[in-house]
């Protein structure tokens, strides 16, 4: 994975951690554990296969493997992989669901135009969760 602005870094939730809480970063974030709250990143999040993430998700994209339930709202793709089981309410500019996915949410679309948007003050924290909750 490639990290979008701290050159090729991301952050990494193990898969032996439990994390609740906050997360805001600039960089892509991947989650292998279990995790309750909020991650609001520009950059790509993906949850691994044995994930387990409840809460608030604001990102620039997002490729699921294991189980989210919450709100989750991607300024781009959300990409659905096979294993994946998706809950609660997502709002996204494209989808892509592999064979297999569970996706039992309710789900709006949105243009690119507004997505950038919705990112475009994602620097600013208290912004950031405005335009969460708002969604």
């Amino acid at each position: 994975m490639r990290g979008t602005d701290n050159n090729g870094q991301y952050s990494k939730i193990d898969k032996n951690t439990i994390l609740k809480g906050v997360i805001n970063a600039k960089t892509d974030i991947r989650i292998d554990g279990s995790m309750e709250g909020e991650v609001i990143t520009t950059g790509k999040v993906i949850i691994g296969k044995e994930a387990k993430v409840n809460g608030k998700l604001l990102c620039g994209s997002a490729d699921i493997e294991g189980f989210f339930n919450g709100e989750l709202v991607v300024s781009g793709t959300l990409n659905l992989k096979r294993d994946s089981n998706i809950e609660g309410k997502v709002h996204i500019q494209k989808l892509i669901v592999e064979s297999g996915a569970i996706f039992n949410a309710n789900c709006s679309m949105h243009s690119a135009e507004d997505g950038v948007k919705k990112l475009k003050n994602i620097n600013d924290e208290k912004e950031a969760k405005k335009v969460a909750n708002i969604l």
